[in-house]
């Protein structure tokens, strides 16, 4: 593949979703990616489902989606052959990542120190689920155990008693992200130096880094911050309002904006109650009881019109097969087809990247187990020559 990546390789040792996600943004960045899976069964999200697709009902769409754009090759690790074969794909890889739990290569006789011996220029990728090191760095990573950890779910939710978890697996797919754009940086710094370093991310990590406002509520407002429903922590009208047929988005994040959905929805811009954002904040309820009121005289299609017409930010709230059929979600090339082993011509989502001058990308649907063993074999023959 052509891209800013383009000639790197990755050397993908990770399973499940963190550390896939972060390789398959780099091979969608244009890096060879080769994913090394146990022969036996491969990385578990392959038997992940419902639901499965094939003629036989066994391929998790699970697996799909964080796996695109790579090859696969089985390995046992465990045995001589395979840490023989392991040692020789590192010696020709660019960047290794891996989401073991802490200490888990370093038994199999991979620890970082190890690794820049056989290669003193790899970027080395460690995703785990609190932190490597710390008084509870072992600890196992999964997703929603992190949510609830890292606060996520105590800002999620309709109050403070009902705590809900972000309905995508956000913290594993945040720290793919952290750790994509980590190696990107190790890999632009290994250009001065010439030596690579380990990249280091996490569950907890990632979630606490997007805290944001969140956060500072906290460490410089000294106040906590609980779940809001669909309404923002901070801004007022911003949120999801009912009208005549369900619900519709409205976000008036100034003055300026939120005059004109005052004055489309027939309420006093001047009410004392709602001049500034300090005092509609303070008045939110009666903001939204105001609102909604006049949002139940006509339907969603009505209203949104009229507030793109005046220039308000508002939207639909749409289900995810609503998504991918929106032309303007495959105007901006976040659905790729690709030609599966089995299923043929499939569509998955795309990456959220794209490189002017970059068009017309080939993406490679996720392999089979196993399907490049000959084929990285002797690329790796070839390499070493």
């Amino acid at each position: 593949m052509l891209g800013p990546l383009g000639g790197i390789v990755v050397l993908d040792l990770s399973r499940a979703l963190a550390g896939p996600h972060a390789a398959q943004m780099l091979g969608d960045l244009g890096a060879r990616v080769i994913k090394v899976e146990h022969p036996d069964g491969g990385d578990e999200s392959r038997g992940w489902g419902p639901p499965f697709a094939g003629p036989d009902h066994d391929i998790s769409t699970y697996f799909l989606a964080a796996n695109r754009n790579k090859q696969s090759i089985t390995v046992d690790m465990k045995s001589a052959e395979g840490k023989e074969l392991i040692e020789r794909l590192v010696r020709q890889s660019d960047v290794l990542v891996e989401n073991f739990r802490t200490g888990v290569l370093d038994r199999l006789g991979f620890s970082a120190e190890r690794l820049h011996e056989l290669n003193p220029r790899l970027v080395i990728l460690s995703i785990t689920g609190f932190g490597h090191d710390g008084p509870e760095g072992g600890r196992p990573g999964y997703d929603q155990i992190a949510q609830g950890e890292a606060g996520l779910m105590s800002l999620t939710g309709p109050s403070a008693d009902e705590p809900y978890r972000v309905g995508a697996s956000i913290a594993d797919l945040l720290a793919g992200i952290h750790g994509a754009y980590g190696v990107a940086g190790a890999l632009y710094e290994r250009e001065r130096t010439g030596k690579g370093r380990v990249v280091r991310t996490s569950l907890l990590a990632a979630v606490t880094g997007v805290h944001a406002y969140h956060g500072t509520a906290w460490t410089v407002g000294g106040k906590v911050p609980g779940a809001g429903g669909n309404h923002h922590a901070t801004i007022a009208p911003y949120g999801s309002f009912r009208c005549a047929d369900g619900m519709l988005q409205i976000a008036a994040a100034n003055d300026g904006q939120w005059k004109k959905v005052a004055v489309l929805l027939g309420i006093d811009p001047a009410d004392a109650r709602y001049a500034t954002n300090r005092e509609r904040f303070a008045h939110r309820d009666e903001l939204i009881a105001d609102m909604e009121r006049a949002l139940a005289a006509h339907d969603r299609a009505h209203w949104l019109a009229r507030l793109a017409e005046a220039g308000v930010p508002a939207g639909a709230i749409r289900s995810i097969d609503e998504v991918y059929t929106w032309e303007q979600t495959r105007s901006q090339g976040l659905v790729v087809e690709v030609e599966h082993p089995v299923l043929g011509k499939i569509e998955l989502p795309g990456p959220p990247l794209r490189f002017d001058g970059l068009t017309g990308v080939e993406h490679s649907a996720p392999p089979a187990l196993g399907q490049d063993n000959d084929s990285v074999l002797a690329w790796l023959e070839a390499r070493e020559r």
